[in-house]
């Protein structure tokens, strides 16, 4: 953990690319509204990019600051808040009354408070080598990477998935709409845990890197182009889990030790 100064004024270049992230949470709304569920998706997968590039820009050029933190947050919650939990009301929970209601409301205020949260650790200018809970960009790329995979279920014509094909996804995965309330539900809580994610931000790519790590980053460029869906919800997935996976080997090496301390003082 260490200080990093901040920068007061507005810095054109990562601001565009945080409104682009912005533009593309409303857009998605929009086309979660009109039903367009397939499109609405991959826009915030686009957000998601977005999201990276303007904090990748803002620490490369040295252009951080508090304007450009309140702006990224609000784009947060517009496209990785807002955004997500309209889709899902109208994908899933559009007829499950009060319920549905309260999960999609859920999932917008544990949004909320994780990047107020975040906001406050940022404007101090302390970087961590890690996130404390679920970044919000993370539990918006899962539920979407699961709308996402109806195009390699669908039925022709209908590719993309509508008003019109959501039959077609409750025949062939039933399962989305039986464990989407849940998934909700714990990715919500993990955006206001104290689990520790990690940050990929101290990775910087314009230092010298391994042969092995540059023939890693370019096959799973052309993983992504090749099985997009696929891909998406693989590495979404396991970010996701990895942050449970930590908890329960952190917790198990802590039993671990006090069984062995148990054996020690039965030794003696």
């Amino acid at each position: 953990m260490y200080e990093e100064k901040l920068k007061k004024g507005i810095y054109i270049l990562p601001s565009i690319f945080t409104c682009a992230n912005m533009v593309c949470g409303v857009l998605s709304i929009i086309e979660s509204i009109n039903g367009n569920f397939t499109t609405a998706a991959w826009l915030i997968i686009l957000a998601i990019a977005f999201d990276i590039l303007d904090g990748r820009i803002a620490r490369l050029t040295k252009t951080t600051s508090e304007f450009g933190i309140q702006l990224d947050s609000l784009s947060d919650l517009v496209s990785f808040g807002v955004a997500p939990s309209i889709m899902m009301y109208q994908l899933v929970f559009n007829s499950s009354g009060k319920i549905g209601i309260a999960i999609s409301v859920l999932f917008v205020l544990c949004s909320g408070l994780r990047l107020a949260k975040f906001n406050v650790v940022a404007i101090r200018g302390i970087v961590c080598n890690s996130f404390v809970g679920l970044p919000v960009p993370a539990a918006a790329g899962l539920l979407m990477s699961f709308v996402l995979s109806y195009e390699l279920f669908y039925v022709a014509p209908y590719k993309s998935l509508t008003f019109k094909t959501i039959p077609i996804l409750m025949k062939n995965m039933p399962i989305f709409f039986e464990i989407m309330p849940i998934i909700m539900i714990i990715l919500s809580l993990l955006e206001v845990s104290n689990i520790q994610y990690i940050s990929f931000k101290k990775i910087k790519l314009s230092k010298p890197k391994s042969f092995r790590f540059f023939v890693l980053i370019i096959l799973l460029i052309l993983l992504i182009i090749i099985f997009p869906q696929n891909i998406i919800f693989i590495l979404f997935s396991l970010y996701v889990f990895s942050g449970i996976f930590n908890i329960f080997m952190k917790y198990y090496a802590i039993s671990k030790n006090k069984f062995n301390l148990k054996d020690k003082k039965n030794e003696n």
